[in-house]
């Protein structure tokens, strides 16, 4: 049963007048809201501010003007959320060629510390941002957001208004997804057109003019704009900031017949994305799509993100391909080793895994208590059910109406086949030298934090040879819905049910619902508590505790308590 968060949530008329209607706020969120209603900051700062990619002495700090040609714009970073205590502070220019987004790397700042920021461009300021730098030393207490898959048409980034409103968080982990390139009339258009949130530009984006406009409608949320100006975001992509289900010479949703050449689509995303988000940029001569780094919070969490889609991914086994020509165990059998099991198939390049493993072993240096892992896609072994067999018997008087997708699902279980190729459990032999890494640097004690399924996930991860590696925090999306929500809510909860009972792995799953997962740690303690938004239709919701995890200690290994 959901529990209802005792505090009181923002309503419309707070996020969309700055009348407070008798809600409480946190001062800082009374403040940021009190300055997005401004018309004049709002005409030249329409997407907000933004920070990320902190360091223990620096962090980025983000925003975008509304201007024509080359302009002048003025930052100021200060101790105080008034500006009274100002610390630093400079000048920038901006222009059509950055698509006038600004990106300061601020430097020589305390560890641990928060610090608040804005921007000027002549008499108008922007709203107020709010940031932090990486802790150092003894650490008694970390909290995290864990978000993902945050599709415009779908609905209100409710989710995100929630984290921001959480003065326990101290850091947003997203894990991509962040925006999606289908066009109006594609995945969600009904929803966007009933909401007025269709995709802008209306067509699937392809060129760097439509990924910068497609950046640009998603910074311009509300809820986007006031998680952004809470906290501090260690971002990484998945497949929908470029395009759906990449890999390196291609990706399923891009036909080059029509659409042109993939690595230059690619790189358009890219370079819109390094524009339009809080990231550092690469230094030069690295290429954007080595996006993966470090993350150290004091002797308490080490972070290590992930780059699972541009530079070492191999092409994705399809069961179209392949699934009406199994018939039986046998070839099943032959299909699993010999197919999904080539091991020269490869989700991770070999720098990024030598990447990996150097982080892991400072980490394990260091003493520090947890170690966390920004993963894109699930990889806990997750194979289909009995669906044909036990899902109607598991929904009260049966389904009338089952989806197109369900003779597939159907058969996928009645030859026990694992439920995505785009997962790691389309690359068995990879994920087993990712064990095998993170194994060789005494990192058996992993908690993967996941996006991607749109699910909540709690599962415990097992090697090949049934070493215990860790678990495995899987987040839903932020607005994007569940694969089973087609067969109804009773069917979708029968199928997540049938999931967790199926497979050893997966402890716990949900797709039935949005929010994120607020992951808190302490020297003794792991909590994982998957949060959930009632209403994504509406921006009047309410929030709620789905599930509390607790994540123990046992030998050299995690589980959950």
């Amino acid at each position: 049963m959901k529990i209802p968060f005792t505090r009181r949530k923002f309503v419309k008329s707070a996020l969309t007048t700055g009348a407070t209607s008798g809600v409480v706020l946190s001062g800082w969120c009374s403040k940021v809201i009190a300055a997005l209603d401004d018309p004049a900051r709002n005409e030249i700062f329409s997407h907000g501010v933004a920070s990320g990619d902190p360091s223990h002495d620096g962090v980025v700090l983000w925003t975008r003007v509304t201007a024509n040609g080359t302009v002048t714009v003025r930052w100021q970073l200060a101790l105080d959320s008034n500006f009274i205590s100002i610390l630093q502070q400079g000048k920038t220019t901006t222009s059509e060629d950055l698509d006038h987004t600004v990106k300061i790397e601020v430097i020589d700042l305390e560890p641990g510390e928060v610090y608040f920021y804005r921007f000027t461009i002549g008499e108008v300021t922007s709203e107020p941002g709010r940031t932090r730098t990486l802790p150092k030393g003894p650490l008694e207490r970390l909290g995290i957001a864990v978000a993902s898959c945050s599709n415009y048409p779908f609905g209100y980034f409710n989710a995100y208004e929630e984290i921001a409103s959480d003065e326990e968080i101290e850091f947003v982990v997203h894990l991509g997804d962040y925006i999606y390139e289908y066009g109006a009339d594609g995945w969600g258009s009904y929803q966007g057109s009933v909401m007025g949130r269709s995709h802008s530009p209306a067509h699937e984006i392809v060129t760097l003019e439509d990924y910068r406009e497609r950046h640009s409608q998603y910074k311009s949320d509300r809820a986007s704009r006031l998680m952004h100006a809470s906290h501090p975001l260690i971002p990484t992509w998945d497949d929908h900031e470029s395009a759906n289900n990449p890999w390196i010479n291609g990706a399923a949703n891009h036909q080059p017949d029509s659409e042109g050449s993939w690595l230059i689509r690619r790189d358009a995303s890219l370079r819109a994305f390094f524009e339009w988000m809080p990231v550092r940029n690469q230094p030069a001569g690295r290429y954007k799509e080595k996006l993966w780094r470090h993350f150290s919070f004091g002797d308490l969490a080490s972070l290590v993100t992930l780059e699972t889609r541009h530079t070492g991914r191999s092409m994705q086994v399809s069961y179209g391909e392949h699934l009406q020509s199994i018939s039986d165990t046998a070839k099943r059998n032959q299909f699993l080793r010999d197919v999904l099991g080539d091991p020269s198939r490869n989700i991770l390049s070999d720098e990024m895994e030598n990447f990996l493993t150097g982080s892991l072993q400072r980490s394990i240096n260091q003493s520090q208590t947890w170690r966390l892992i920004g993963n894109q896609i699930p990889i806990a072994r997750t194979n289909v059910p009995d669906v044909a067999n036990r899902l109607e018997g598991a929904i009260t008087g049966g389904f009338n109406a089952a989806p197109e997708s369900h003779a597939q699902l159907s058969r996928l279980g009645e030859l026990d086949l694992p439920l995505y190729l785009d997962t790691w459990d389309g690359y068995p032999a990879a994920r087993e030298r990712f064990y095998d890494l993170c194994r060789d640097a005494g990192a058996t004690d992993l908690i993967v934090l996941t996006g991607d399924s749109h699910a909540f996930w709690a599962n415990e991860l097992f090697s090949a040879s049934n070493q215990a590696m860790g678990v495995e925090l899987g987040t839903t999306g932020i607005t994007s819905p569940g694969d089973f929500e087609n067969y109804g809510p009773e069917g979708a909860t029968a199928l997540d049910k049938l999931v967790y009972e199926h497979n050893r792995e997966v402890v716990w799953t949900d797709c039935t619902h949005r929010g994120f997962i607020k992951l808190v740690l302490t020297p003794e303690s792991a909590v994982a508590e998957y949060i959930v938004v009632d209403n994504i239709h509406s921006q009047q919701y309410r929030s709620s505790l789905l599930r509390r995890m607790d994540i123990i200690k046992r030998n050299s290994s995690l589980a959950f308590g």
